[in-house]
């Protein structure tokens, strides 16, 4: 797991041409390293450079969190994000153009300061576009030290959490969605140990990053075995060992 506040601009202040690109893959060719994952990456200098990377590699996941924190240009700029709205969907675009098998999952902020009813449309406009994997969502809290620490938190609490009820209702519509297309198919699961919601079964995740739950011996643990996806939740599935080749999920 490569780790930074945002990891698209390593090699910044280094010697010699190297960046995050590059650096993927250098450490795909590592031997003994199954998986690389990465967090956390910003969609204004998400290159097209790393999509190809990413797409040539057999090691780094196929897995793009993509923090698009709202869904509207005035938020957008509020936020001092350094994209657009358009601009973030052609990112997305590109991303699943190059690399179709993977998932894509995000962030995003409600009730900004001076975020209206209309900001908050465009954002869930842009969720049912883009249809997110999975999207992790909060409630804005003024923060030390931000822009936005100074501007008044102008929208009041139960607004906040009436939007952050409908932003979670349409992402587990969806999620839950895009989790079914899954069901009978067999994907490669990295063993994490016992689950947390049911010790007597495994856990694991795919390589585009989604929770499995399924039975098996605790000494599968860190290792890479094949499922087939028997039922599909909002935030896991579920599956059996197989014993056949994997799919590519």
């Amino acid at each position: 797991m490569l780790l930074g506040q945002n990891v698209n601009s390593y090699g910044k202040g280094l010697e010699g041409d190297l960046d995050f690109a590059d650096l993927l893959t250098e450490l795909d060719q590592i031997k003994g390293i199954e998986r690389i994952r990465y967090m956390t990456s910003h969609p204004k200098n998400f290159t097209s450079k790393i999509i190809k990377a990413i797409a040539q590699s057999r090691h780094v996941c196929e897995h793009f969190h993509l923090p698009v924190q709202a869904g509207g240009n005035r938020v957008l700029r509020w936020m001092n994000r350094g994209y657009t709205r358009e601009q973030y969907i052609d990112l997305v675009q590109e991303v699943r153009e190059t690399v179709p098998t993977c998932s894509v999952t995000t962030d995003i902020i409600v009730g900004f300061p001076q975020e209206t009813e209309g900001c908050f449309s465009q954002t869930l406009e842009l969720m049912e576009s883009i249809r997110f994997d999975a999207a992790y969502t909060f409630l804005y809290s003024p923060r030390s030290g931000t822009p936005a620490f100074r501007m008044p938190d102008n929208v009041p609490i139960e607004e906040k959490k009436k939007h952050l009820g409908q932003l979670m209702n349409v992402q587990n519509r969806i999620s839950l969605e895009i989790n079914r297309e899954l069901i009978g198919k067999r994907v490669e699961i990295l063993v994490e140990g016992t689950s947390k919601t049911n010790p007597d079964r495994l856990t694991g995740r795919t390589r585009t990053n989604k929770i499995v739950i399924f039975d098996g011996p605790l000494d599968l643990t860190g290792q890479l075995v094949e499922v087939v996806i028997t039922e599909a939740q909002t935030w896991n599935l579920v599956g059996e060992l197989s014993t056949s080749g994997p799919e590519k999920n």
